[in-house]
């Protein structure tokens, strides 16, 4: 059974309804999983790696969701629409099984079990890009790092992720001087190890106390 956390729980009917549709693929680091305004052809389950979802408005390019092993690309297309309202990349390269949109939206139709179980990713993606509005109104540089941080590791298997502080900085919304700052007071609390590209987890509970509310436990359905 795939690691994607979506098909990994689905009943053996509905997952034979994907199956023969489904296409294993690498994800490179910046592999375009989806264009702002454009057509929706596939839809990627994420099996390993990260992906960002992110809205650019003149110029600015801030993050608004991630999805790791627990979901999926092309909730349009569950949704009833074709077209892709954010650009979605790999941000951490990784794995994952492709679909076509076509045979996704067949599927999706001939069973309810099926449709009700991509309808709760849909919920709980929703929740995070709520909750990613909060923190980037009402919490601090360090506090957003904090739970950013958390929530990749909550995808990944191990404590190092693979970071450029300019990914960081659109992750965060925040210029490169104030994601090295971020960075160095997270470090200073012996929270992570940083170094080029690079950061450790070292004490995720800190974190999660130090997040300030802004990180909240993904939902375990």
């Amino acid at each position: 059974m795939s690691p994607n956390r979506i098909l990994s729980r689905l009943s053996r009917p509905d997952f034979a309804l994907l199956k023969p549709h489904l296409q294993a693929v690498d994800l490179p680091v910046r592999k375009q999983l989806e264009d702002s305004k454009k057509r929706i052809d596939h839809v990627y389950f994420i099996e390993s790696g990260l992906a960002s979802v992110v809205a650019n408005s003149h110029g600015i390019s801030i993050e608004v969701g991630i999805i790791g092993r627990e979901g999926m690309t092309g909730l349009p297309i569950l949704l009833g629409y074709d077209r892709a309202q954010h650009e979605t990349f790999m941000q951490l390269a990784g794995n994952g099984l492709r679909i076509s949109a076509a045979d996704l939206r067949h599927a999706d139709m001939a069973s309810d079990t099926l449709h009700r179980a991509m309808l709760r990713y849909v919920h709980a993606f929703l929740q995070q890009t709520t909750t990613t509005a909060l923190a980037n109104g009402r919490s601090k540089t360090e506090e957003r790092l904090a739970r950013w941080l958390l929530m990749a590791h909550d995808r990944v298997d191990g404590n190092d992720l693979h970071l450029t502080h300019e990914f960081l900085g659109m992750m965060l919304a925040t210029h490169r001087p104030g994601v090295t700052i971020a960075v160095q007071a997270l470090e200073r609390a012996g929270f992570i190890s940083a170094r080029r590209s690079y950061i450790t987890i070292l004490k995720r509970k800190a974190l999660e106390k130090y997040s300030n509310g802004a990180y909240v436990q993904p939902i375990n359905d």
